[in-house]
């Protein structure tokens, strides 16, 4: 699976719209509205590489309110939720 974070920055008049229109994408999983120079981050999860081009670049793009993206690919994801499952003996505490 690959992960992709995709910063988007709106028409600041349609960013609930926007974000719901989305949503919906196939191969994008959730999108948020955030503070700061972004007013969304959508995350994409896609079988392949390529398949971002079509979800992002093809779809994406395209939604009429968005003005422009930056996309970070992840490497690897971290989080306690996966260390505390790595390190359980399924003993109950």
């Amino acid at each position: 699976m690959i992960t992709a974070f995709v910063l988007i920055k709106t028409d600041a008049t349609r960013i609930p719209e926007s974000a719901q229109e989305i949503s919906e994408l196939e191969g994008i999983s959730e999108v948020y509205s955030v503070t700061g120079e972004w007013d969304l981050i959508a995350i994409a999860r896609v079988q392949k590489h390529e398949d971002l081009a079509d979800v992002i670049a093809d779809k994406l793009s395209k939604v009429k309110s968005v003005v422009s993206t930056t996309t970070q690919i992840s490497f690897r994801a971290y989080s306690q939720h996966d260390l505390d499952a790595a390190f359980s003996l399924g003993f109950d505490h």
